[in-house]
């Protein structure tokens, strides 16, 4: 039962959000054999100014050791 939350900078269109969602779907289906039933996914609008706080440091600095892919910057050290 995949659940993937995308946490993006906001002013995606919603075709843009649906291809996005779609290709998430149909790659989970694909790789890890899951139904498409089981599949969610979230998508939360975040601004430039709130990311560091919001999403880089208790999504990305307090939970490295559950990433995958690692982002090549830092908003802290820039």
């Amino acid at each position: 039962m995949p659940h993937v939350i995308i946490k993006m900078y906001a002013g995606r269109t919603e075709e843009q959000k649906k291809k996005l969602v779609k290709a998430i779907t149909d790659s989970i289906v694909k790789i890890v054999d899951a139904d498409k039933k089981y599949v969610s996914i979230a998508i939360e609008d975040v601004s430039p100014e709130d990311w560091a706080e919001k999403v880089y440091r208790p999504d990305i600095l307090e939970k490295q050791n559950t990433l995958y892919k690692k982002p090549g910057y830092n908003p802290f050290c820039e």
